[in-house]
Formats: C-alpha cells, structure tokens, sequence
C-alpha cells in the first residue's frame, strides 16, 4: 500500500491517497492563516490509523507554510489535543 500527501489546491484540501482511496482535510486560506474545516477518511480506510496520519502531514504541512492555523474541525481538533507536538501552531 503507498500513501501519496498533498496539497490539492485547486479543490482546497490536503489529501492522503491510500490504494487509490483519498482520505482528506478540507481547509480555507487567507494571506496569512489557514483554517481546517473537515477531516473525511472514507469507510475503506477506516480503522488503519490513516486519520491520524492525514492529520499529522496537515499540521506539518500547515507548519511549513508558516501561516496561523485555525482548527474548526472536530478531528484535527480532537488529534490535536493528544499531540502536544503542535501546540505552538
């Protein structure tokens, strides 16, 4: 099984590619901050850790980038609170 991250801009969300399934995180960008809206990992991914690993390339990604986040997503939110590692973002 490869897994492919990216930033898909054009449709505004960071996709992980999993067998051929996309598990993502929709997200909004203004100048300097941007904003997860919501994690979707599709049933055939469900159970295999892939959230988690979507979620910890997104916040890397997000560091990165530089930019302020801002987490409305209940997923990243809740990963988020479990990974003290992203507390400055």
């Amino acid at each position: 099984m490869t897994d492919n991250f990216r930033d898909n801009e054009q449709r505004n969300r960071f996709e992980l590619a999993v067998g051929g399934i996309i598990a993502f995180v929709t997200y909004r960008k203004s100048a300097d901050t941007i904003t997860l809206l919501h994690t979707e990992v599709p049933p055939e991914l469900g159970g295999k850790g892939i959230g988690s690993k979507l979620a910890r390339a997104t916040l890397d990604a997000v560091r990165t980038r530089g930019r302020k986040l801002i987490v409305e997503c209940e997923f990243i939110r809740s990963f988020m609170s479990k990974h003290p590692e992203y507390n400055d973002l």
